[in-house]
């Protein structure tokens, strides 16, 4: 059989990555060629991407994949999502993009729903209502700089900006289109309805087009600046986290999962829309996937709240690695204190450590005094909101749900996994790490036709790395703490 090689350009709010994947016999290779940390920069006091530099260092990383001697057949880059760059004419980018924690929308909804009813945002879109919706954002700009939308004549959603970097093809591939709260899932083309509603032109969305599509050649000064030729540029899932559920290895049906980092993504994949009263009523988000499969799912709050107290701790003095946040944590008092992650005031950075604190008090618990107690409790807390999102998704379908998959960064968090399988009840299974890379890969594959269906995909996945098991334990506890923790779910 032929050797097949491809580079994945995946961002991560925290840090950035260049992969080379290589497909042979039927079995998927992954290397890490360039890793470079990633995250907001405040400039003017507001919250910005250093776009600039997140370009410089994915070339840097394609100059390594080319001094490597391999020759790739194809790259693309996939991103979190809802963010986006304007653009005039051949200027790359008219300001730095901002980032999605910038305040700038926190009065979102309440600018928004004054023009366009909430339940009408949901009938067109499917999305959950988060106030970092590119939606809102992009109806800041009309608010507070009406310039920018008479001096741009585009703009480009994070992913598919560097594929236009890479290609010179302005497209918004589907996956991440879906993340803007402006996509109707049902015609699959932008909300015409909420564009002129909220006075966003028309004329500045572009094109959508399908997961897998090839753009075409890198551009030549591309190829001559990092010495690559000949590979083609591929829109594969440019959301993150679709191409991280294309990589999920399951099979039959009844099995949910996570995408575990920064952010937890938990769903179901289902063939069409989920656009009802109890959806709309429970948040839940209906995005796209490869093939225009639909990821039925909630976005909760992940690990960001544990990364910000490692930074917390940093800037005290106190470094740690993910391995010695998770032995701390291991070594003290189980479920001693919970707090609700998702409550408003753990969305924002700065001082978490202290956040956790003062929510504990504020609730009468036990206040967690050592670090290890802290991490402990957002870690614990975290597997019962898995539950309830879980108990949630049931609910609203109807469909039982007998295992989870986690796939992402956090599955390296063998404690979190651990507590995951005890929270819910179910099995978990955990891997590959690097989803979202390999979905982006092997998306690729699909696209030069080296793969033939979403199914050889996940079978290629499962063919190719180790998947983990976690059975539920201790039960009976797990069970009385869900019930203290849905008495804190009203606690913002």
């Amino acid at each position: 059989m032929s050797t097949y090689h491809y580079i994945a350009c995946d961002l991560g709010a925290e840090s950035g990555r260049v992969m080379l994947g290589t497909l042979a016999n039927g079995k998927l290779t992954l290397e890490e060629v360039h890793r470079f940390p990633n995250g907001g920069i405040n400039v003017s006091g507001t919250l910005r991407w250093d776009a600039l530099r997140i370009y410089d260092e994915l070339k840097t990383g394609l100059r390594k994949v080319a001094q490597s001697g391999v020759k790739p057949n194809s790259l693309s880059t996939d991103s979190w999502g809802v963010d986006y760059v304007w653009l005039r004419g051949n200027e790359p980018m008219l300001t730095l993009p901002y980032h999605y924690r910038d305040p700038r929308t926190d009065d979102g909804y309440k600018r928004a729903f004054a023009v366009v009813k909430r339940k009408e945002i949901f009938t067109e879109t499917g999305i959950q209502f988060m106030t970092f919706n590119t939606l809102y954002q992009l109806h800041a700009d009309v608010k507070f700089r009406p310039w920018i939308l008479k001096t741009a004549d585009r703009f480009l959603t994070i992913g598919d900006y560097f594929n236009y970097l890479f290609s010179g093809k302005e497209v918004v591939e589907q996956s991440f289109a879906s993340t803007t709260q402006l996509y109707n899932p049902k015609t699959r083309k932008w909300s015409a309805r909420l564009q002129k509603k909220l006075g966003i032109p028309a004329k500045l969305f572009p094109k959508i087009v399908k997961s897998g599509t090839v753009l075409g050649s890198l551009l030549p000064s591309v190829a001559k600046e990092t010495g690559l030729k000949g590979i083609k540029v591929i829109a594969t899932c440019s959301h993150d986290t679709g191409a991280a559920v294309a990589a999920v290895p399951a099979q039959g049906s009844g099995w949910a999962y996570l995408s575990s980092g920064t952010w937890s993504l938990l769903g179901i994949e289902a063939k069409e829309p989920i656009i009802n009263e109890k959806s709309l009523e429970y948040n839940w988000t209906n995005e796209v996937g490869y093939g225009h499969t639909i990821r039925f799912l909630k976005n909760i709050v992940g690990l960001w709240v544990v990364q910000e107290c490692r930074r917390a701790w940093a800037k005290e003095g106190t470094e740690y690695n993910y391995d010695q946040l998770t032995r701390i944590a291991a070594e003290v008092q189980p479920l001693k204190c919970l707090i609700n992650p998702r409550a408003a005031r753990f969305l924002k950075p700065d001082d978490m450590p202290s956040k956790v604190a003062a929510y504990c008090r504020e609730t009468g618990q036990p206040v967690p005094a050592t670090h290890g107690e802290i991490v402990r409790c957002a870690l614990e807390s975290l597997a019962l909101v898995y539950r309830k999102t879980l108990a949630d998704a049931s609910a609203i379908t109807g469909q039982p749900i007998t295992r989870l998959h986690i796939v992402g960064g956090g599955t390296k968090n063998a404690l979190l996994n651990q507590f995951a399988a005890n929270a819910t009840g179910l099995t978990v299974l955990t891997g590959p790490v690097e989803a979202t890379a390999i979905g982006n890969i092997l998306i690729q594959a699909l696209a030069l036709r080296h793969l033939k269906s979403l199914d050889e995909l996940r079978a290629v996945v499962r063919d190719s790395f180790p998947i983990q098991t976690y059975e539920p334990q201790d039960n009976a506890t797990w069970q009385a703490a869900y019930e203290r923790f849905q008495k804190l779910t009203l606690v913002k």
